[in-house]
């Protein structure tokens, strides 16, 4: 490293030691937020990768620049039974992390004052990194991702992220700006957050830098302003940057974290009426040109967020909406974990008692429209709380609860009820609500 790199190295380190982030209260619980623990769960990667359902008991998963530890604590409370490994290069932050994480009772848990770079002197194998809000901090992102491939199991999974680079733009010419001002020169304090509170304050409200990244809630909040206009190191890239540094680390995408968002056909009103030359040519792009040309026309996402794995590990595998009727009669079907809540099983019991639409996208929200299930679905969906259940055991539920077709009032063949079955949870499983193995 030289020492130009040394140095940033150092700023960080200092610039979080005064202030880890994040600056999460210690007794402040995950537990309700279905979102956060849905990607942080390594069943729902695993699943998008290999179709099949994982069990995260004595799984070994790394945090990677576990700051003050909460995205650590969400990892623990995300995957049961799995054993979790915090590192971070901020000594005061690892300190907070292993208080929070015994606070809330989790003891198969540890925690180094470590750079990624440092990772091998662990080891440790890990079956997932979370290495997030980092990569963007690093002097050689090429040089951390292998070394967290180099301590990856062969089936293991790496979520990683990169500030966008058109998304972020403005941010990136505040901290140029703030740095030529020498205000980022030492770990920022109260003198420094004041003198940009005052700068900006000072600016006209159609400059543009202003009118964009600035609002109410930097005139009171030091942590976003560290996070934004004071954030040392801070790097962001577009897609074919990110695919190259990933192809650099000789590591395989996987999946963008959240999927459902990165839909290049959402973006159109009306997809059919582009012209057809048009049309075939977007539709004939790999995953990496979609993507980019995604961000070229909606940059909204901050992060660039993505799984990620060794070369040649993923499982091919025929997605669920092309299945067979075959398959859909030898498989089995089940409910995301994090679904399998008192809270989640006492809606469905009280939908199903009051003859009312369950409203599913509640836990997690993954459409513009909310979704909802009808009472027949939702005593589906109550049986896999308790456990799995194969598609035919369900069409014989169906039958039991709706034994009449309701428009002939003739009795509900077998073949209607599994045909019922099929589309309403492959909808549910392109939704990530239900996971199915055949």
């Amino acid at each position: 490293m030289n020492t130009q790199a040394t140095e940033l190295l150092e700023k960080i380190r200092q610039q979080f030691d005064t202030a880890p982030y994040p600056r999460v209260p210690l007794e402040r619980s995950p537990k309700g937020d279905t979102h956060l623990l849905y990607i942080h769960d390594l069943v729902t990667p695993y699943y998008v990768n290999h179709q099949r359902v994982l069990n995260t008991e004595g799984k070994v998963i790394l945090d990677a620049g576990c700051g003050s530890g909460y995205k650590s604590l969400v990892l623990a409370e995300a995957n049961p039974g799995a054993k979790i490994v915090g590192i971070d290069l901020s000594e005061e932050s690892v300190k907070l992390a292993r208080e929070r994480l015994k606070y809330h009772g989790f003891d198969n848990a540890q925690f180094h004052a470590l750079t990624i770079e440092e990772l091998p002197s662990l080891g440790l194998e890990f079956d997932y990194i979370n290495c997030d809000e980092v990569l963007y901090l690093l002097t050689d992102p090429v040089a951390g991702l292998a070394a967290m491939k180099a301590v990856l199991k062969p089936e293991g999974i790496i979520r990683a992220n990169f500030h966008s680079r058109l998304q972020r733009a403005l941010f990136h010419q505040a901290q140029e700006f703030f740095t030529i001002m020498g205000l980022m020169d030492n770990s920022p304090n109260e003198a420094e957050l004041t003198a940009v509170r005052d700068i900006m304050k000072a600016l006209k409200s159609g400059v543009l830098l202003k009118a964009r990244t600035w609002n109410a809630d930097f005139e009171v909040d030091d942590e976003r302003l560290l996070a934004n206009h004071l954030l040392r190191g801070d790097k962001g890239v577009n897609i074919p940057e990110f695919f190259a540094i990933l192809r650099a680390a000789n590591l395989e995408f996987i999946s963008m974290v959240n999927w459902w968002q990165w839909d290049l056909v959402e973006l159109f009103e009306d997809f059919s009426a582009l012209p057809i030359e048009i049309g075939l040519a977007l539709a004939e792009k790999t995953v990496e040109e979609q993507l980019h040309l995604f961000e070229l026309l909606h940059p909204c996402h901050r992060l660039l967020d993505l799984w990620c794995g060794h070369p040649g590990q993923s499982t091919p595998y025929t997605p669920v909406s092309n299945w067979t009727d075959d398959q859909w009669r030898q498989a089995t079907a089940y409910l995301h974990p994090q679904f399998k809540t008192a809270t989640f099983k006492a809606d469905l019991i009280e939908s199903i008692a009051e003859s009312k639409l369950f409203e599913i996208s509640h836990y997690l929200q993954k459409t513009n429209e909310p979704i909802k299930v009808d009472g027949l679905l939702a005593s589906c969906l109550l049986m896999l709380i308790d456990q799995p259940q194969s598609v035919s055991a369900l069409v014989q539920h169906w039958l039991k609860i709706r034994p009449l077709n309701l428009v002939t009032s003739q009795p509900t063949t077998e073949m209607e009820a599994f045909e019922l079955m099929k589309d309403r949870l492959a909808d549910l499983e392109r939704l990530g609500f239900i996971l199915m193995e055949a």
